[in-house]
């Protein structure tokens, strides 16, 4: 399993692009509007993928403890082999 990470903001440290887009197999975003910001940005590349709202408020800071626990308990299910 290959994971990348990269954010729709313009001051994103790894901004989302079409190539990332297109090299992703199934998408996870934090909130709603992330998920309606990929497929307005990238509508050939998003296509008919699989982008999930984990429902997590967009308001913690890189790797705050706290989010890494939500992204955790949230993602468990997706990645469980």
């Amino acid at each position: 399993m290959h994971v990348l990470s990269a954010g729709t903001a313009s001051d994103a440290e790894v901004p989302l692009d079409a190539e990332l887009v297109g090299w992703a197999d199934r998408i996870f975003c934090m909130e709603q509007r992330q998920r309606k910001i990929i497929r307005t940005r990238f509508p050939a590349e998003a296509g008919g993928k699989s982008i999930v709202n984990l429902g997590i408020p967009d308001r913690y800071r890189f790797m705050d403890p706290a989010l890494v626990e939500l992204l955790q308990h949230k993602l468990d299910p997706y990645l469980r082999r």
